[in-house]
């Protein structure tokens, strides 16, 4: 029946001319296909689907159009379309390697599945708060020219018995129905380990229910997991996800990069790059990025025309005593 009742939506959406309806649903019998073990047939659609997508983008057609989540999941998503772009970040070259890696993947996909391979698309970013890896699925999204959809954990994790599991279906839902990139922010709050001593069953049903729907997950989105508590995180995960990010504290190197890139719009005066970044040492990319802020604004109140290199350091000094206070 439900089979039938997707054939009837693909010729409906047809009819109405509704295209991204009816890739959508396309890409739905796709994954139906897969899990009756009809490996090859899903393969075929799938490449249709490609197919149809790249002809509609060769003709000037938008390839992403702009969505709103709708009904319970406006609750449950947040959209944004990001314009950052990977040349934006100040990264390790580790980092900088393997997600250019990741989106030349996603931009060769139908060169890949003619070999029968599948680029990666479930990432797990985990590291410090302030170190990129939130920006870095903005990064992805803006790249690759697709929505990010935001899971609003508050709205998602509740009291309840079954309600939890029950939006993570419907999520997982529109995973499948919408390509774009899907990020779960502080996900130690679904993915802790199932034998903490203060688990009360329930997060143990919203774990399993994760795995579950991300191993069965055959969409085209992008799924990303961040996390600040890698050490929180129930092993089991780690297999689900076809790549792990870790990152870091800037080194000095980076830190001199990222001063320079955001004072770059504004005048400075006589600053010793290499002893600014000796003082920042401790500090995220995040808290660089509010220190170059607070230098210029405290410039502007005060009638400055530039920032020195005294004024960057206290504002640096500043910043490091709020960290310290967080520790």
């Amino acid at each position: 029946m439900a089979i039938a009742n997707q054939l009837k939506a693909l010729l409906k959406s047809h009819v109405d001319g509704d295209n991204r309806m009816f890739l959508s649903i396309a890409m739905q019998m796709a994954a139906h296909e897969a899990k009756q073990g009809h490996g090859l047939l899903a393969k075929e659609i799938r490449e249709l689907i490609d197919q149809a997508k790249s002809q509609r983008s060769s003709a000037g057609l938008i390839a992403t159009p702009l969505v709103k989540p709708k009904g319970e999941l406006n609750n449950l998503l947040s959209v944004t379309y990001p314009k950052v772009r990977l040349n934006d970040m100040v990264l390790s070259l580790s980092i900088e390697t393997r997600l250019n890696r990741l989106i030349k993947e996603h931009q060769s996909v139908q060169k890949l599945r003619s070999h029968g391979l599948a680029p990666r698309k479930k990432l797990l970013l985990v590291g410090p708060p302030g170190t990129g890896k939130t920006l870095t699925a903005s990064v992805l999204a803006g790249e690759l020219g697709l929505p990010l959809f935001t899971v609003r954990i508050d709205s998602l994790m509740t009291k309840y018995m079954g309600e939890t599991a029950g939006k993570l279906r419907l999520i997982f839902d529109a995973i499948q129905q919408t390509r774009g990139v899907y990020l779960f922010d502080e996900f130690d709050s679904i993915g802790s380990q199932r034998s903490d001593s203060n688990d009360v069953g329930e997060v143990r049903r919203v774990l399993n229910s994760f795995l579950q729907m991300i191993e069965e997950d055959s969409s085209d989105s992008l799924l990303i997991a961040a996390t600040n508590h890698y050490e929180l995180l129930d092993h089991a995960l780690f297999r689900r996800f076809d790549d792990l990010i870790e990152y870091e504290l800037p080194e000095k190197n980076e830190i001199i990069s990222t001063l320079k890139s955001k004072l770059a719009a504004f005048q400075t005066t006589r600053i010793q790059w290499s002893k600014a970044a000796e003082a920042a040492t401790q500090l995220s990319y995040g808290d660089i990025t509010r220190v170059c802020e607070d230098a210029i604004k405290d410039a502007i109140i005060y009638d400055r025309e530039s920032v020195t290199h005294s004024n960057l350091i206290h504002s640096i000094k500043e910043r490091c005593a709020v960290r310290q206070k967080q520790l």
